[in-house]
């Protein structure tokens, strides 16, 4: 491997530091190195605060003159929560910028590493492409798209059940497969689940288990407003908001006392019905959230799927037989006619959480 490879895939290590803290903004780390060796480093570390670049040049104890510096993703060039850090590039006097790949962000797209160029820094641009894109393919797809990038989590025993018969689902999965959904939960900007999710397991919807963890937002569908009103999600406050999705069909008492609840937000999409799921993720994109981590019931899952509305999939298999024809399964609704019409999984990955596999891939829509 080639030294600006090295180095590159050293500032892809360093982002990911960033995991869970970040919200809509990339993962991005930076080195700085002179003389061949590293001078200084950082990395994005919360969302609203210094980028990498910035933090890398700020720790750094020595002379940047005539460095080299490494980044995973282009430089920025305008004013936001904080100011261009091609600015603080130039006026460091480092002499040359390896950059992983492009910001395709329109305030960004190109014109940071313009703007290095036209002050005489020389600048190598597709160092490990593919692997600084994979980085960040929620926030390049959020980017381009307006609304979040979607990940499906279910496990499910053997024969593909998510509860017996009676709804008993606690626990299918292992402990160890249960600590990896929430290191999930924190990389991502929000939950999402159905209201039969709400009424019958009444969960938190939170991050446990893990240090210093980023609290998404909790997003329930619930059509006609038959949210209990003494669940736990709207008496727990934990330092993020929560979204009810509903029809125009909605319970008005329910809502009158609903409008009571801090940190709760009621959208009333524009249907009779069911909630108008793009309209639904069109919304929460212009609410800045761009992931989210489907823990949806049977119904959901299939609908959010079946409309092409999920991105990735992650599916545990425990290692047990529930069977059953009364119990759940983790993708019900209609469900396809025909096999062809059936969902794929692509790019396919196989994991394992101690007794447990985990299948997970990109999901793949019928042509």
């Amino acid at each position: 491997m080639e030294l600006d490879e090295l180095f590159i895939k050293k500032t892809i290590e360093l982002a990911k530091l960033g995991r869970g803290h970040t919200r809509s903004n990339p993962l991005v780390g930076c080195v700085i190195v002179k003389d061949g060796k590293i001078i200084s480093q950082g990395y994005h570390e919360k969302f609203g605060e210094n980028h990498a670049e910035r933090n890398a040049i700020l720790n750094s104890k020595v002379s940047l003159e005539g460095s080299d510096l490494y980044v995973n993703l282009e430089p920025c060039s305008h004013f936001g929560k904080t100011p261009p850090c091609t600015d603080l590039i130039i006026k460091s006097k480092i002499k040359r910028v390896v950059v992983g790949c492009l910001d395709s962000n329109e305030k960004v797209a190109g014109k940071g590493i313009q703007k290095l160029r036209d002050n005489g820094i020389e600048v190598r641009l597709g160092v490990l492409e593919d692997q600084c894109r994979d980085l960040n393919k929620k926030f390049f797809y959020f980017i381009k798209n307006k609304r979040p990038y979607v990940v499906l989590k279910t496990a499910t025993s053997l024969d593909g059940k998510i509860a017996t018969f009676t709804g008993n689902s606690k626990w299918i999965s292992s402990e160890a497969s249960r600590r990896f959904a929430h290191s999930l939960r924190n990389d991502l900007d929000g939950i999402l689940v159905g209201i039969n999710t709400i009424i019958k397991d009444d969960p938190s919807l939170n991050v446990r288990d893990i240090l210093n963890p980023s609290q998404p937002n909790r997003i329930i569908v619930d059509s006609k407003l038959r949210i209990p009103l003494d669940s736990k999600l709207l008496k727990k406050d934990i330092g993020s908001k929560t979204y009810i999705y509903t029809s125009k069909n909605y319970d008005r008492e329910v809502y009158k006392k609903l409008c009571r609840v801090e940190n709760l937000e009621i959208v009333v999409t524009n249907s009779d019905k069911q909630v108008d799921l793009r309209e639904m993720l069109k919304d929460l994109g212009s609410k800045n959230i761009s992931s989210i981590l489907l823990e949806g019931g049977g119904n959901l899952n299939f609908s959010m799927l079946s409309e092409g509305l999920v991105n990735y999939g992650y599916f545990f298999l425990a290692p047990k037989i529930i069977g059953g024809r009364d119990a759940l399964t983790s993708v019900e609704g209609q469900g396809f006619k025909n096999l062809e019409d059936s969902i794929r999984l692509k790019n396919i990955k196989i994991d394992r959480f101690d007794e447990d596999l985990c299948i997970r891939g990109e999901i793949c829509l019928p042509e």
